[in-house]
C-alpha cells in the first residue's frame, strides 16, 4: 500500500549526511514529518533545521543502528509522538577499503555489523508497528554492489548482498500482510561524504568512481519508493547498464568491473591507514554531497558512453551465441 508523503511520518537512519540527509530534506519539502537518527547529534540538529526551513516537521533522535533496543525505542517514541509510523528508511552504512587479507578483522566485521545488522535492527523496530497498523513501507538502501561485486571493499559488498537478500526474505514473510511493502533501492556511486568517511588501508586516497550520481536523485527515488512501492528501484543509467551487462555476461562484467574500479576508486595520492567512521563517528563530512559530482561530469559522460557500447557488445554476443545454439 502506497503512502502519501504529505503529513506522513518517516524514520530515516544514517541521516546526519549523504543520502539520509538529502532524503530527510526532500521528504520535508513534500510535507512529511521526518524522524532523523544517526550517531552525530549536532549534525542531526542541523538536518532538523533544514527540514523545517523546507516546510516539514523534523525530530532528531540520535542513536547507533548497532543498538537494536535504541531503534525499537525510536519506533515506539515516534508512534507515541505522532500516532503512527508510515515508513522506515534503513540507510545507515559505513565502508572500508583495502585488500581483504590486509584489513583489520575487527573493522571488517564492524562494516558487516553496521550495514547488515543495522538494517535488520531497523526492520525489527518498524515491522511490528506496521503489522499493528496494517500498513507501512520499509525501504532498505542497498547498492549496485548488492548485485555486482567490487574489489577492495569486500565487507561493504558482502553486507549489501546480504541486505538485498534480507529484503527478499522479508518480502516473502510479509505476504500475509499486503499493506506492508518492502522496497530495495539500488543506486550506483553517489556524490556523498561516504568516501571521505570510509576506513582505508589501501595506501591511496579514495575517491568516488565515475560516473557519479547526484545525491538528490537517490533522495527522490526513496521518496518515490514510499509513495509508489516497487520490489527494487535502480538509480542511475550507468547502474542499469551495469546490471544488464551482469545479467548477459556475468564473467565478462566481473572482470571489467574489477579493472574499472581499480582504476576509478583511488587517486595517486598516498593515504595513511585509518578506520574512518567504521568504529566511531568523525566530525567532518556533514553535508548531503561530498563534492564529487562537479569533478566527474566530463569523465562520467565518457564512461556512460563506454558502458552503453559495452552493453551493446554484450547483447550482440548473446544474440550470436543464441544463433549458434
Amino acid at each position: 500500500m502506497a503512502v502519501k508523503l504529505k503529513h506522513s511520518v518517516v524514520v530515516i537512519t544514517g541521516a546526519s549526511s549523504g543520502i539520509g540527509r538529502a532524503t530527510a530534506v526532500a521528504l520535508a519539502n513534500k510535507g512529511a514529518t521526518v524522524v532523523v537518527t544517526a550517531r552525530r547529534k549536532e549534525a542531526l540538529e542541523d538536518v532538523v533545521a533544514r527540514c523545517e526551513q523546507a516546510g516539514g516537521r523534523a525530530v532528531a533522535m540520535p542513536a547507533d543502528v548497532n543498538d537494536a533496543g535504541a531503534l525499537e525505542a525510536i519506533a515506539a517514541e515516534t508512534v507515541g509522538m505522532f500516532g503512527r509510523l508510515d515508513a522506515w528508511v534503513n540507510n545507515a552504512a559505513v565502508n572500508l577499503y583495502g585488500r581483504f587479507e590486509e584489513l583489520p578483522l575487527d573493522e571488517w566485521r564492524q562494516v558487516v555489523k553496521t550495514n547488515l545488522f543495522g538494517t535488520a535492527h531497523g526492520a525489527r523496530a518498524a515491522i511490528p508497528w506496521f503489522r499493528e497498523q496494517g500498513q507501512g513501507v520499509l525501504v532498505n538502501v542497498a547498492s549496485v554492489l548488492s548485485k555486482i561485486a567490487s574489489p577492495y571493499q569486500s565487507a561493504y559488498v558482502a553486507s549489501k548482498f546480504a541486505v538485498r537478500g534480507l529484503s527478499d526474505s522479508l518480502r516473502q514473510e510479509l505476504e500475509d500482510a499486503p499493506g506492508i511493502q518492502v522496497v530495495t533501492v539500488l543506486p550506483g556511486a553517489i556524490d556523498t561524504p561516504l568516501f571521505q568517511h570510509a576506513g582505508n588501508y589501501s595506501g591511496k586516497q579514495v575517491k568516488a568512481p565515475r560516473p557519479t550520481i547526484d545525491v538528490d536523485r537517490v533522495a527522490q527515488a526513496i521518496a518515490g519508493a514510499i509513495t509508489r512501492p516497487r520490489r527494487e528501484i535502480v538509480v542511475g543509467g550507468s547502474t542499469r547498464l551495469g546490471l544488464l551487462n551482469d545479467r548477459l555476461a556475468p564473467g565478462w562484467t566481473e572482470r571489467g568491473a574489477a579493472k574499472q574500479m581499480a582504476a576509478e576508486q583511488f587517486t595517486d595520492e598516498p593515504a595513511a591507514p585509518t578506520a574512518g567512521n567504521v568504529l566511531e563517528p568523525v566530525p567532518e563530512g556533514t553535508g548531503a554531497t561530498g563534492g564529487w559530482k562537479r569533478r566527474s561530469r566530463t569523465r562520467g559522460r565518457r564512461l556512460g558512453l563506454a558502458a552503453a557500447a559495452a552493453a551493446a557488445a554484450a547483447l550482440g554476443a548473446l544474440a550470436r551465441s543464441r544463433s549458434r545454439g
